[in-house]
């Protein structure tokens, strides 16, 4: 269904008045200068961000950017910011039509809980067309270990010897406090980690200097009380991407690929934003109770660091070994395009879980013939004019993810061929396609799952010339 305008609402979010400075730098900006009667602009703006087609000038030889350099800028987009704050608004996408009068159509994109942000721009993000729904990966269960045994080096009295020896004013956990911990996660502590936390709680104000705990442990440790399983949930992803993604573990592996699992006990960072952390749940050719550091830059997996908590506080070792090679493994995750795959029939495996087609080479079509019944495919991506029939989609009936460019969704919503077994969808489009006929035709998609549609709020008023 379309886009239906909204009333304003009572807020100065929603006066004309506030969004002006903004609308007219873009009007004025060059990159934007009219060409038609009428000129489009667009953007998004957060509470501490934003996202604006706006040339900046560099900054004076021999210093950084300042503020000062983009002042009027940062006011007009600081005066949206306090309007969003005031609402309760995180953000607000909008596109406008200025005529050469400046005269101005104003159409503010507001949120829906079934709609992820787009990428800076005013477009939709994903639609989450069943509540809460996360794909596969985030589902995944680590699978059974029951051969799992701790590494040798894993000396729960050498680590505490060890540690006393480097952290002789440490003030340690209370038994009451390691108790109160493992109710708190729901799991008994590792020895070892209960060695550690015997000796430190961790605490900051306990150190006379930070960098003591990295030294004495191989990490920034937790304290006590931080504690955290690192579950899928504490790995969250957006659809687009999360979509795309697999859980691979290789029959060599020490670490299993999974996003998160709630054998994997979280202690400690590297210091710059990656998890330390105890598993409990070991690859094939892993040890229980091994270290693993999850690298935030990742979706899935982690690497092994050490094979035991003895091992990483006794040699802190510096190297992190990679957790297993994926080549082992048919590819779950196959892209067509001009570096990849040549083809669909090349990218076609029983395995394959994800399939993304990109440009190949331009005119080239592809049909789903070949992965059509293949019973382990969850996602389809298709960049905009690359399918050759997108009715065949309606034969690939395990699809959970679908992302396909508008005219491909026009389609499949014209025939009534949407897969009704989705959990969540994209539009895929590039930055220069006007947003508002793209907001309507998420809008048509989320109706058919009866999801709240993308507000779209219209106001007049005039820039002046």
């Amino acid at each position: 269904m379309p886009a239906q305008p909204a009333q304003p609402p009572q807020s100065a979010l929603y006066d004309f008045a506030t969004w002006a400075p903004v609308l007219r730098l873009l009007r004025d900006a060059p990159e934007e200068r009219p060409t038609a009667p009428v000129v489009q602009v667009s953007g998004r703006i957060a509470r501490f961000s934003w996202s604006l087609r706006l040339r900046r000038p560099g900054p004076r030889p021999g210093r950084a950017a300042q503020v000062e350099d983009v002042q009027e800028e940062h006011d007009a987009v600081a005066r949206v910011q306090a309007a969003l704050a005031e609402a309760g608004t995180d953000d607000m996408a909008f596109v406008a039509e200025i005529g050469p009068d400046g005269r101005t159509v104003l159409h503010l994109i507001g949120r829906s809980p079934a709609v992820t942000p787009g990428l800076g721009g005013p477009h939709p993000g994903a639609l989450v067309l069943v509540e809460d729904a996360v794909p596969e990966p985030w589902r995944r269960l680590p699978d059974p270990v029951q051969d799992a045994r701790p590494h040798p080096t894993a000396d729960p009295a050498l680590l505490e010897r060890t540690l006393r020896e480097r952290l002789p004013d440490a003030v340690g956990a209370t038994e009451a406090e390691l108790a109160g911990a493992e109710a708190r996660l729901g799991v008994p502590l590792p020895e070892e980690l209960r060695a550690l936390y015997r000796v430190t709680r961790a605490h900051w104000e306990d150190w006379d200097d930070p960098e003591d705990s990295y030294a004495a442990a191989g990490c920034e440790l937790f304290p006590l009380d931080e504690l955290y399983l690192a579950e899928a949930a504490t790995r969250p992803t957006d659809w687009r991407f999360a979509a795309k993604d697999a859980v691979v573990t290789p029959p060599d592996a020490a670490v299993q690929g999974l996003v998160g699992s709630p054998g994997w006990i979280v202690f400690g960072d590297n210091g710059g934003g990656d998890r330390i952390a105890v598993d409990l749940t070991p690859g094939p050719c892993g040890h229980l109770g091994q270290i693993i550091m999850i690298a935030h830059e990742y979706h899935t997996g982690a690497d092994l660091l050490a094979d035991s908590l003895t091992d990483l506080v006794v040699n802190l070792p510096e190297d992190v070994r990679r957790s297993g090679a994926a080549g082992h493994l048919p590819p779950a995750v196959a892209y067509v395009n001009h570096r990849s795959a040549a083809g669909v029939e090349e990218a076609a495996h029983p395995d394959l879980e994800v399939l993304s087609i990109g440009v190949v080479e331009e005119g080239r079509r592809f049909g789903l013939a070949p992965v059509t019944g293949l019973p382990r495919l969850r996602t389809l991506s298709a960049c905009p004019d690359t399918l050759a029939d997108p009715l065949e989609i309606a034969k690939l009936t395990g699809l959970e993810f679908l992302e396909l460019g508008p005219a491909d969704w026009r389609v499949l919503l014209d025939a009534s061929a949407v897969p009704r077994g989705l959990a969540a969808a994209a539009v895929a489009v590039h930055d220069s396609r006007p947003p508002l006929p793209v907001v309507a035709l998420a809008n048509e998609i989320l109706g058919l799952w009866n999801r709240p549609p993308l507000p779209v709020t219209v106001l007049e008023g005039e820039l002046g010339r």
